[in-house]
C-alpha cells in the first residue's frame, strides 16, 4: 500500500506513565517539514492531566507487581482503561475546543523485559502495554495508533527510550550540547551533541527517578508523593545507604538500556527501606531522593560526558533541560541544579521552550503517532540499540 502523503495532523497524544498516577493528554499540530528542514514541525496547542481514581490504580499496581490475577481481570482492565483514555481525550478536545484527527496511545506498561531471559526454553524479551484501542476509535470516531514499542523490541531495540524523537526534532542546537532529562516513574535522557544526526543521539534509562520515592511515600505516609519535596527537605541522606545502592549493576550497565518497575519497584523499595534499618522516616525519603539524583548525575558523567566529547568537542555550552512530574519534586532539583553546575552545565526545564513538563511525553506520542500514519520510522536505532530504523504502533480505524 502506497504511503499517504505527509500532511498536517491534529493529534491527540496520550501517556500514563511507570508511576501510574494518572493520564497526560496533549494536542498537538504536527506538520511536515519544510524543504529546508530536516524533521517534522510540531506546534503544542495544550495539555489536561486526569488522576486515576484509587481502586484502578491499585489494580494496575497489583498487576504490574506480578500479583496473581485472571485473564479475565487483564482483559477487563484493558478495556476500562480504552474507556478511561477515550473520555480523557474528549473532555481535553472539548475545553480546548479543538477536534484532533487522530489519536497516540502509548497505553499503561504492565510488563518490560528488554533482557532476553528463557521462556519455554526459548530466550525471550517482551513488553505489554494496555489500554484497547478499539474502544478510543468507536468511541472518538477517528483512528488510533497505540502499542509503540515492541516494533523496535522486535528489532533488537530497548523499545525506550522513544520520547528521544521529540527530543531530537523540536531541541538539537547548532552550537550547544543538550542533554533532555525525563523525571517520571524512571528518569531518562536523551544526548544532542551540538549540530547532531539522529546518528549521533544517545538514550537510555538511567534509574528510577519518582517510581522509589512514590512507593516510600505510600509505604512510610500513606501519602502518594512527596509534595514539592518537603519531606526529602527535612531528612538528612543516608551516605552509607545511598553508596551501597549506587553499586546495584543496573547503574554501571553499559548503554543502550531501559528499566521500569521490574527493576526498582516494590522489591528495590524494600531493600532500601531494610538497609535504612531504624532511620527516621524523613531520612528514608532523603536519601530515596538523593539516590535519583546521584545515579542521574552518575550517568551523565560516565556515559553522556565522554559521548559528547566525541561527537561534538568544540560545543560552547552544555545544557540540561528537564521535563516530566518529578521536576515539581523541588528538593530533587535543587540537588540536580546544585550537581550539574559542578560539571558546569546548565539545568532548566522545557517548560522556557513553550512545552509544560506535564505534556512532553504525551506530546512525543503525537509525533510517533504521526510519523507511524505517515509509514515513517519513530525510533531511533542509536538511541535504543535497534539494528534499523522501524515504523511504530499499530493502527486501529474507526468503522
Amino acid at each position: 500500500m502506497k504511503p499517504p502523503q505527509p500532511k498536517p495532523l491534529l493529534i491527540a497524544g496520550v501517556m500514563s506513565g511507570t508511576s501510574a498516577d494518572g493520564v497526560d493528554v496533549a494536542l498537538c499540530r504536527i506538520s511536515p517539514a519544510l524543504r529546508t528542514e530536516t524533521a517534522p514541525r510540531l506546534k503544542f496547542l495544550g495539555h489536561r492531566s486526569f488522576a486515576y481514581d484509587k481502586k484502578l490504580r491499585a489494580m494496575i499496581l497489583s498487576i504490574a507487581a506480578g500479583n496473581n490475577t485472571t485473564a479475565a481481570e487483564l482483559s477487563q482492565l484493558s478495556w476500562r482503561l480504552g474507556e478511561l483514555y477515550a473520555d480523557c481525550i474528549a473532555t481535553t478536545s472539548r475545553e480546548l475546543n479543538l477536534k484532533p484527527q487522530l489519536a497516540a496511545m502509548h497505553g499503561q506498561t504492565i510488563y518490560h523485559q528488554a533482557t532476553a531471559a528463557k521462556f519455554l526454553g526459548v530466550p525471550i524479551r517482551c513488553t505489554s502495554q494496555i489500554g484497547e484501542a478499539a474502544v478510543l476509535a468507536e468511541r472518538l470516531r477517528i483512528p488510533v495508533v497505540n502499542d509503540f514499542r515492541p516494533a523496535d523490541l522486535a528489532a533488537g531495540g530497548q523499545g525506550a527510550p522513544l520520547v528521544s524523537m521529540l527530543d531530537f526534532c523540536l531541541f538539537r542546537h547548532a552550537t550547544k550540547n543538550r542533554v533532555l532529562l525525563n523525571l517520571g516513574g524512571i528518569a531518562n535522557v536523551t544526548v544532542l551533541p551540538a549540530a547532531c544526526t539522529s546518528a549521533d543521539v544517545l538514550a537510555f534509562d538511567t534509574g528510577p527517578a519518582s517510581i522509589l520515592i512514590d512507593l516510600l511515600m505510600q509505604q512510610l505516609y500513606n501519602r502518594r508523593f512527596d509534595k514539592d519535596g518537603a519531606i526529602a527537605a527535612s531528612g538528612q541522606v543516608l551516605k552509607p545507604v545511598l553508596h551501597r545502592l549506587l553499586t546495584t549493576p543496573y547503574f554501571s550497565a553499559p548503554v543502550p538500556k531501559s528499566c521500569g518497575r521490574e527493576e526498582f519497584g516494590p522489591a528495590f523499595a524494600h531493600q532500601l527501606l531494610a538497609l535504612c534499618k531504624q532511620a527516621p522516616k524523613q531520612d528514608v525519603i532523603a536519601t530515596a531522593t538523593a539516590l535519583t539524583a546521584s545515579t542521574i548525575l552518575d550517568a551523565y558523567r560516565r556515559f553522556c560526558w565522554p559521548h559528547l566529547g566525541q561527537h561534538a568537542p568544540l560545543a560552547r555550552a552544555t545544557e540540561l533541560i528537564a521535563a516530566g512530574g518529578g521536576t515539581k519534586n523541588l528538593t530533587l532539583m535543587r540537588m540536580l541544579t546544585e550537581g550539574f553546575a559542578q560539571l558546569g552545565v546548565k539545568v532548566s526545564t522545557t517548560a522556557n521552550a513553550g512545552l509544560p513538563v506535564e505534556a512532553k511525553e504525551a506530546a512525543a506520542f503525537a509525533l510517533l503517532g504521526w510519523l507511524t500514519w505517515h509509514h515513517l520510522p519513530g525510533n531511533i536505532p542509536s538511541a535504543t540499540g535497534a539494528a534499523h530504523p522501524a515504523v511504530l504502533g499499530k493502527i486501529t480505524y474507526a468503522s
